[in-house]
């Protein structure tokens, strides 16, 4: 009977326990090219969803079912709608590896598949990431058949545009495509064109996408919004929001209406550069054109008053827009979570946050990381802490990020006891520390004088399989270095280097002031130099570790040389640097190199600090410029530059220490403090949080 209703009354399970599966199978069989051969396909599909179904609730091997369900090897022809219904059940259900294999099956046995069910097949590969799968299916059909048709050209052109799930965009390939399409004649449909423009756009060859798109335009072809839509895309998220304006303009002049996704790109592309008006201007436009904003809209523009501290503005705006009907998302919520965070409201903040949990919106770890890190900078440690313990009972995950929040924030406070008991529990939460974590205790060690305390961190990384990092080494070398323990910073340096970590600019500029502390320069100048053959580029204070040691020894002839040097390579001297050389000439008594080196201060508009004046000052008076010294005493306070008590012995007026040997104790104190060469590891900026 051809009656469905008959059969529907009787599930494939029903007569396999009757009849066992064999039997049963044999019987669908029947029935599936009963059906197929009055052209009732979905039938079929309904009746092998039900086979599949059963196999795969019964652990029933699915490999034979292509053969089993065959109406005959010798009448394969007859059997090519069981082929494409059971490729597309396949690929369905994502047994890709079954559809496929169906595929080839069927290329043994004769028989093609229908484009449409290859097509099908291929959309799903691409769609789970398969690409090797997509690409070889794409090959095979191209070779033995169905020949790619203008949907299968699209479904691989939209695989190369866009990147699927870990694969990078290849536009070559893309543009390929075109090429392969015009050489056999096949005509590329405007969503081909849409989704290469798209692709063009997205890897950021925009010129190139309008020079496309304005082809198109001259041969009449159907251009539609979401290919104008990419190219304003393309324009807004290189910045360029002038040239996104002007293409707009050039939009509405050929009849394209700019859509909700118009707007918003354009309204995302302003407020990204902090142009809140123009943004607000744009919005306005949008409704009076009837078109209604999105969330999707909104959201920028409150991330853009958030950004710029105008969180009242930002919070009015929010209420107006549920207060017109629109329904909130977790991102405008985090993004009032984060901006109060910031601007230290945590009372706004907070409430915020409960208001979301109110309307069933479940904080994320963004949302949760921005409250504690807000109440960890305000220095509100218990609070944070209960924000983490609330973040763990609703079963939201904390990850080393969250946790290295709250540990920076001990260490700011001094409480490194507190800070190390917390990585002992966040390890009891199974949440595992990361080299941040174990870093901000060693630095923080280190910065307190403490670096053999700090050394000891690394046995406790390697036990928990974090291998110490150039960084980590790096921070005890300076350490080390700084308690005047150089041959331990030293020794660090050689273990270092045995187990397989390669100095990075850092650590080179740390040694290198090592080597010239202890006048050890052609160490340090040898280090200089294979900083540069390694591929590293020295940096302003690597440059002046070395200046400073030649113009201790008197040796202005090589310092003033990697003066030029620093020059040559765009490094810019700074304050330290100058004063190196002006102090290095004054003690060799050539006042005129001294005052030139200063003209060159000026010139390259670097201000004298009062280390550099009261070089300058001791320098006339010890050669007996009484007037000069005084002169140039009197230029500092105008200058606003307030003088120290070595300023003041320079000039006579002070204790009666010898002043060189005053100056150059002073000189050093301040050179130390300049050489803390490792970067901040405080609290994380905002905008690194996630």
């Amino acid at each position: 009977t051809l009656n469905w209703d008959e059969i529907r009354t009787t599930q494939f399970s029903e007569i396999e326990s009757c009849y066992g599966f064999s039997n049963s199978l044999h019987a669908y069989r029947i029935l599936v090219h009963t059906f197929a051969l009055v052209g009732l396909q979905m039938d079929v599909q309904d009746l092998i969803r039900e086979i599949v179904s059963y196999c795969l609730e019964h652990n029933v091997e699915v490999s034979q079912l292509f053969t089993n369900l065959l109406d005959s090897p010798k009448c394969v022809e007859r059997s090519g709608i069981v082929l494409d219904v059971l490729i597309k059940v396949f690929a369905e259900r994502m047994m890709l590896v079954e559809a496929t294999d169906v595929f080839l099956q069927a290329k043994k046995v004769g028989l093609q598949p229908h484009i449409f069910s290859c097509n099908f097949l291929l959309k799903c590969l691409v769609e789970a990431s398969q690409g090797e799968f997509a690409r070889t299916l794409f090959e095979i059909m191209k070779t033995f058949g169905p020949s790619p048709n203008v949907y299968t050209y699209t479904i691989m052109m939209n695989f190369y545009c866009k990147g699927h799930f870990g694969h990078d965009t290849d536009i070559g390939r893309a543009s390929e495509i075109f090429e392969e399409m015009e050489r056999i004649g096949e005509s590329p449909s405007i969503v081909t064109y849409s989704t290469y423009i798209d692709g063009l756009c997205r890897h950021g060859d925009v010129e190139y996408a309008m020079e496309l798109l304005r082809n198109l335009r001259s041969w009449n072809l159907p251009l539609n919004s979401y290919c104008y839509n990419a190219i304003l895309f393309g324009f807004c998220d290189k910045g360029d929001t002038h040239k996104a304006m002007e293409f707009w303009e050039e939009m509405r002049s050929h009849g394209i209406l700019p859509d909700i996704y118009s707007f918003s790109i354009l309204i995302n592309g302003f407020c990204k550069q902090g142009d809140v008006e123009k943004g607000l201007d744009l919005m306005e436009e949008m409704i009076l054109c009837d078109i209604k904003p999105s969330i999707v809209t909104y959201s920028p523009l409150f991330s853009a008053l958030s950004k710029c501290g105008l969180m009242e503005i930002c919070l009015d705006m929010f209420r107006k827009f549920g207060a017109s009907g629109y329904e909130y998302d977790l991102t405008s919520y985090n993004i009032l979570v984060n901006g109060f965070s910031v601007q230290g409201d945590m009372a706004s903040a907070s409430e915020i946050m409960k208001e979301m949990k109110g309307n069933n919106f479940i904080p994320n770890p963004f949302s949760f990381n921005r409250l504690i890190y807000g109440f960890c900078k305000r220095g509100l440690l218990d609070d944070a802490l209960e924000v983490f313990d609330t973040m763990i009972e609703d079963g939201v995950p904390a990850t080393a990020f969250t946790c290295n929040i709250i540990i920076d924030a001990y260490l700011q406070a001094g409480h490194n006891e507190e800070a190390i008991a917390f990585i002992n529990h966040m390890k009891s939460l199974n949440i595992i520390p990361n080299s941040y974590t174990y870093n901000s205790v060693i630095k923080r060690l280190c910065g307190e004088g403490n670096s053999h305390k700090a050394l000891a961190v690394l046995p406790i990384m390697l036990k928990n399989n974090i291998a110490p990092s150039v960084l980590d080494y790096s921070t005890l070398i300076d350490g080390f270095a700084k308690e005047t323990k150089q041959k331990k910073a030293l020794k660090l340096h050689s273990s270092m280097l045995k187990v397989g970590h390669l100095p990075d600019t850092v650590t080179y500029t740390i040694l290198i002031n090592i080597f010239a502390k202890r006048k050890k320069l052609s160490k340090a100048y040898s280090l200089l130099k294979r900083m540069t053959k390694k591929g590293l580029v020295p940096d302003t204070i690597a440059y002046t570790s070395v200046i400073d040691g030649f113009c201790k020894v008197g040796d202005m002839r090589k310092g003033w040389a990697l003066y030029k040097e620093m020059l040559r390579k765009g490094k810019s001297p700074n304050v330290v640097t100058y004063t190196c050389l002006v102090d290095g000439f004054c003690k060799l008594k050539r006042m005129d190199l001294a005052n030139l080196v200063v003209d060159e201060m000026e010139k390259n508009n670097v201000i004298a600090d009062v280390v550099t004046y009261t070089a300058l000052i001791c320098a006339y008076r010890q050669h007996g410029h009484f007037d000069k010294a005084r002169e140039l005493f009197k230029e500092m306070k105008e200058r606003g530059i307030k003088p120290d008590l070595t300023t003041y012995t320079a000039l006579g007026l002070g204790s009666s220490v010898e002043v060189s040997n005053t100056f150059l104790s002073k000189y050093l104190d301040i050179h130390n403090c300049y050489h803390m060469t490792l970067p901040s590891r405080h609290l994380p900026p905002s905008s690194a949080l996630s």
